[in-house]
């Protein structure tokens, strides 16, 4: 019982010591020293209760941002702002600043709608200069074909888009329509690198009855290069009540149809040159 006794005096008279030693403002380490206690858990109870000294005390990281983000939204500006100015989480901002009264817009609906259309103009403009740029390296970077790529071309534009033969109604020919006139051209080109004499070409407009059928015959005309009086007579496709055209505006000229007589043996050709290209790809089916 005294050596408890004894105990808790000599304790008591170190807190006493370390606690008059705490209020002349000297750090743990300062008193660790003077009183030669180096347990760290003893020297804080010796303390406990007594607040560290404002020299000892470590300045917050963030203390100046905090002053500086309360201030931006005292000027008015929004979370955002404060964000980009001071490269800090919205969270935190918004626990700094909470406390502050709301700022009043800075702009009315109708000027932030303007503003966001306007941003949304210059997104646009600036995406479709990308896509414009993009188009223009792959286009240059085709370069002038050889004689072989466009046969091959050819060849796999004729399967996509041309009429095929079938087992069940044998139609070994060339028969071909599209409606756009790019696609019309390089087919004429490809007809053209096969030597095939625009006299064996029958050409014919396919449109709706209600497009301009005299318009559309010129401009096909045009750009095959033969006069119009020399196509076939058009095909009139008939309204369907039940449906809702959309391709109605002026520059709807409808297809051009290029049939080429006597072309048994060379659309043979294109068949046994279109499986080629598939065994020469390595994707041969069946």
């Amino acid at each position: 019982m005294t050596e408890i006794t004894s105990k808790y005096a000599n304790f008591e008279d170190l807190r006493e010591q370390a606690i008059a030693l705490r209020r002349e403002g000297l750090s743990l380490r300062q008193i660790r020293d003077r009183l030669h206690i180096h347990n760290n858990d003893i020297l804080g109870r010796l303390v406990r209760g007594e607040p560290a000294p404002e020299w000892t005390k470590r300045p917050r990281a963030k203390d100046d941002l905090r002053e500086k983000a309360r201030e931006m939204r005292l000027q008015g500006m929004t979370y955002d702002q404060i964000q980009v100015e001071l490269g800090c989480s919205k969270s935190s901002i918004s626990l700094w600043v909470r406390d502050l009264p709301k700022p009043e817009p800075r702009y009315t609906n109708e000027e932030r709608r303007a503003l966001m259309n306007a941003g949304l103009s210059r997104l646009r403009a600036t995406q479709n200069e990308e896509r414009l740029r993009t188009k223009a390296h792959a286009q240059d970077a085709v370069g002038q074909l050889s004689d072989r790529e466009l046969f091959l071309a050819g060849v796999a534009l004729y399967w996509a888009e041309g009429a095929k033969d079938k087992t069940y109604s044998r139609r070994e020919s060339l028969h071909f329509i599209n409606s756009d006139p790019n696609v019309i051209t390089l087919y004429l080109r490809w007809l053209e690198l096969l030597e095939v004499p625009r006299e064996r070409m029958h050409l014919r407009v396919s449109i709706h009855e209600s497009g301009d059928v005299a318009g559309a015959e010129r401009f096909w005309a045009d750009l095959a290069g033969v006069p119009a009086s020399s196509l076939q007579k058009a095909t009139l496709k008939k309204h369907n009540p039940r449906t809702t055209r959309k391709n109605t505006a002026e520059t709807y000229r409808g297809c051009l149809i290029i049939y080429v007589t006597k072309s048994a043996d060379l659309y043979r050709r294109v068949e046994g040159t279109w499986y080629g290209i598939v065994l020469g790809a390595g994707s041969a089916t069946g």
